[in-house]
């Protein structure tokens, strides 16, 4: 009998892993994203929400292609949520995007009722869940979200470490061009 009541207690961390593997499987996903808009000349930034173990919404960042400076990956993949199911409250869902969202991507996560917000790497810069601000802890909101930061953060901050330099180095070869300097 005790070792029965033993293993029922492994079991009881098995949601974690669980847990884990599917916001794992999920920031891969977004990650996938991520790399159509690098491939366009966006910022690789790139979003799915889920809702009962089914994608329902996702998007990539287009503010630069799109002339859209709202077009970030959150509010695209939010957006497309929200039609698929014909409501713009997307409670129960779960939003994964690969970088810390700023305080507008925020703002639409607590307007749609996003229950669950997970992303990978933070963004000193501009990141509104922990880095600058703490937005989903401001007292006076009407909803409340859970988020969980740092999912396959290493890959996440490759990506857009990556593409910045690449788009740094691509800025010198152009200046250097122009000025006929090494």
């Amino acid at each position: 009998m005790a070792s029965s009541i033993t293993g029922c207690g492994a079991l009881g961390n098995m949601p974690d892993q669980v847990d884990e593997l599917t916001d794992s499987y999920w920031m891969n996903r977004a990650l996938g994203l991520a790399g159509l808009a690098r491939q366009i000349g966006e910022v690789p930034v790139g979003a799915v929400v889920v809702l009962d173990g089914r994608e329902i919404g996702a998007g990539f960042n287009a503010s630069i292609s799109g002339c859209d400076p709202t077009a970030h990956a959150e509010i695209r993949a939010l957006r497309d949520a929200a039609a698929r199911v014909g409501n713009y409250r997307l409670s129960g869902a779960t939003l994964y995007v690969t970088l810390e969202p700023c305080t507008m991507c925020v703002g639409a996560v607590v307007h749609s009722r996003i229950s669950r917000l997970v992303y990978g790497a933070t963004e000193p810069k501009a990141g509104a869940v922990e880095s600058i601000r703490q937005s989903l802890q401001e007292s006076h909101l009407n909803w409340q979200v859970e988020s969980k930061g740092g999912v396959l953060a290493d890959q996440c901050s490759t990506i857009i470490r990556e593409f910045f330099s690449a788009r740094r180095a691509q800025i010198r070869r152009r200046r250097q061009a122009q000025t006929g300097k090494e």
